[in-house]
């Protein structure tokens, strides 16, 4: 099929090779010999009158053409599956659908065991990818990498849909043998000590700390860690602090010589969301998903912060 004469079975050979760089990859992602992807390559060079990839040292980089191809291509790509390509019914029973979401190790731990329950006993075809949360989240949801983002509610980009699915509180933890440990902890005990903080991505602050800077608090930090739940394991033996999601601090306190605090400064409620592509709201398999993490978030919320899938949740229904 050809528009304004360009063969459109060229614009996948195109997203692919703009977004691998490399011509034996971009042939494995869309099923292509190799030979067939270097022909897809001359063809669009000779469309485009533009080299689109030139090899500089040992890799390919994109022309400027190229640069500017990247996300319309993917834009194009992404409404044809959402919809042409798309099924026109979803049977939650009946569907093998992987479902790709980006999220952070403080959710996998506290909503995915409610959420995966929930659709083994709907779905039990149905498969998940929980893939890790990196610096610009958005971009994925827009290439179409990811079915949805599950992120604060302050860092969803607005030019797509969005819910709320909960609130989540925080609170100070601390080793249980630390001075700090013993009497009220103030708001000068807590400025005045050492503190471990996530940065979760090169570009972007936690919620936690983006608050903290917002309302013009500096703290000392002593020790960052990429992960949401690290910062309790590593504080034990030291006097420092670490601010956490009130629902992962009441699951470490369970196993770990930890005690926990109310926070003595003002720190907002985050509002945790799942955020989805614009061109994807009609999808059937997604609004069955996205109805399942709200209620995957009530279950969440009846069991209470730190509790474990009782015998009863975890068990399969025969």
């Amino acid at each position: 099929m050809r528009f304004n004469k360009l063969n459109l079975n060229l614009l996948v050979a195109l997203d692919a090779l703009l977004t691998e760089q490399n011509i034996s990859r971009a042939a494995e992602k869309v099923y292509l010999s190799q030979a067939a992807m270097s022909n897809a390559l001359a063809r669009l060079r000779e469309y485009f009158d533009d080299e689109l990839l030139v090899q500089v040292g040992r890799k390919m980089e994109l022309t400027a053409r190229a640069e500017g191809l990247k996300d319309p291509v993917r834009d194009i790509l992404v409404r044809i599956d959402a919809t042409v390509a798309a099924q026109p019914a979803f049977l939650p029973r009946q569907s093998d659908r992987i479902f790709r979401l980006l999220v952070s190790d403080y959710t996998t731990m506290t909503l995915m065991p409610h959420l995966l329950r929930l659709a083994y006993h709907q779905a039990p075809g149905v498969r998940f990818e929980l893939r890790p949360q990196v610096a610009y989240p958005e971009r994925a949801l827009e290439r179409g990498e990811v079915d949805l983002l599950i992120i604060p509610k302050d860092y969803c980009p607005a030019e797509h849909p969005a819910e709320v699915v909960f609130e989540e509180t925080f609170c100070c933890v601390l080793w249980d043998q630390s001075p700090l440990a013993r009497g009220e902890l103030t708001a000068e005990r807590y400025m005045g000590a050492g503190h471990i903080v996530v940065q979760p991505g090169d570009e972007h602050s936690a919620l936690e700390q983006w608050f903290m800077h917002k309302l013009g608090i500096v703290r000392r930090i002593e020790t960052t860690t990429f992960s949401f739940v690290a910062p309790a394991h590593l504080l034990i033996g030291t006097d420092r602090i670490a601010t956490m999601h009130k629902r992962l601090a009441a699951q470490a306190v369970r196993s770990l010589p930890i005690t926990i605090r109310p926070v003595p400064v003002p720190i907002p409620l985050m509002e945790q969301s799942m955020q989805w592509h614009k061109h994807r709201s009609a999808d059937l398999g997604l609004r069955w998903l996205r109805a399942l993490i709200k209620e995957a978030a009530a279950a969440m919320d009846a069991a209470g912060p730190g509790a474990s899938l009782s015998a009863s949740q975890s068990t399969p229904q025969k």
